[in-house]
């Protein structure tokens, strides 16, 4: 039996509120620290959720409120400038992606966290941590503390606890794109649901018809240099507007969604980041959860998907293993060959989303052949969206 009876989770995003409800569920009481002041509103872009996120979803309860807030991925296409190559093959028997704005998932896995009794602390930013022989003890920028038997940093790709960890750790990669988005009253010629991604002349982006009419977009823009989400929007929407204007201006349907962008309507995501390979993702009484311990490439669709994931298999062992530093070792050994794998596929698909002109000549020739034969989804993505958490289940050593 556990001796774990008590948790800290530093990060209010996506893996913390689930990581507190999976706890709960264990019988560990769970306190939630975000260091905003609210669920972060305004700050991210679009997301996908996949059928293996919606499952684990499932285990803390909260699948049917995230489907609620969510617009069903139904198909997807691919194409190169304007000429589309055609579908792209999908996985029989599984629920559609769920794409849902990272604000409206923030605000939904808090509601339900706050409603089953988790008490959250907002405006708690982690500043330092102390480590006992029976418990572990954070201290927080207001000068406030909280103790308990354990800390489980669910606080991204900047994490605090990370650092804490292991000060030699790595941080997050920059891929070498900024991220744009919007939602703009401009009709595509394609159903509702269907997600198109574009290959253009400069650069990657990607559209969905909305059922009421309209559009959602969204475009991985190539820059040199990283900037903070501050930096970003600190230059003018417009002057950003322009930038995406003499870059996909000539591109259909791209350059007429930018077209169609107000200032006020655009969402700067800022820059877009991977984690390498963490070395440590526990010490003592510590342990790294969701985009903390690994945020694979937005390319593999799976980033939220694997956050929750994590949350949900680290509370299992909590509750089987009989002390924190087997029930971290059980965590990773879970965890870490499977989210490693999904990072090198979205790695490789990262390579290809800025084709030179050789390569974007002989696409139209080769994708639909390739659909067709080499891009079995079962092969390339069957293991990761098929995966499911038997909570029931008794976590072995």
């Amino acid at each position: 039996m556990s001796a774990i009876k008590s948790a800290i989770v530093i990060g209010g995003g996506v893996a913390g509120p689930v990581a507190a409800m999976a706890l709960r569920k264990a019988g560990i009481e769970a306190t939630l620290y975000e260091a905003y002041s609210g669920t972060t509103g305004g700050i991210g872009g679009t997301l996908a959720i996949a059928p293996n996120g919606l499952a684990a979803l499932g285990v803390v309860g909260a699948e049917e409120s995230v489907r609620a807030i969510a617009l069903p991925i139904t198909s997807m296409a691919m194409a190169v400038g304007h000429k589309r190559i055609g579908r792209l093959p999908t996985l029989p028997g599984l629920s559609p992606l769920q794409l849902v704005h990272r604000n409206d998932l923030h605000r939904v896995l808090h509601d339900l966290a706050a409603g089953s009794g988790i008490v959250v602390g907002y405006h708690k930013k982690l500043v330092s941590v102390e480590e006992k022989p029976d418990r572990v003890i954070a201290s927080f920028a207001d000068g406030s503390r909280a103790e308990a038997d354990v800390l489980i940093g669910a606080d991204g790709v900047h994490s605090t606890v990370r650092s804490l960890i292991d000060p030699a750790a790595p941080g997050p990669h920059y891929t070498g794109l900024l991220g744009f988005e919007a939602v703009v009253d401009h009709d595509v010629d394609t159903d509702p649901g269907t997600m198109t991604f574009v290959f253009g002349r400069r650069g990657y982006y990607l559209y969905t018809a909305l059922p009421g009419g309209g559009t959602r977009w969204g475009i991985n823009f190539p820059q040199d240099r990283p900037m903070s989400l501050v930096q970003a929007r600190e230059i003018p929407a417009a002057r950003w507007l322009d930038r995406l204007q003499t870059a996909y201006g000539d591109e259909d349907p791209g350059g007429k969604l930018v077209r169609a962008t107000t200032a006020e309507g655009l969402n700067i995501v800022g820059s877009l980041h991977i984690m390498p390979s963490v070395p440590h993702w526990w010490r003592g009484r510590m342990v790294l959860t969701g985009d903390a311990a690994h945020a694979p490439s937005n390319s593999s669709g799976q980033g939220a998907s694997l956050a929750i994931e994590s949350a949900v298999q680290l509370a299992r062992c909590l509750r089987d293993r009989p002390d924190p530093a087997s029930a971290f070792a059980a965590y990773e050994s879970l965890r870490r060959q499977r989210v490693e794998r999904v990072a090198e596929r979205a790695a490789r698909i990262n390579q290809a989303k800025a084709p030179g002109p050789v390569a974007r000549t002989l696409m139209p020739i080769l994708m639909p052949l390739m659909m067709k034969t080499v891009m079995n989804p079962e092969r390339t993505m069957g293991e990761e969206q098929r995966y499911r958490i038997d909570w029931s289940a008794r976590v072995a050593p």
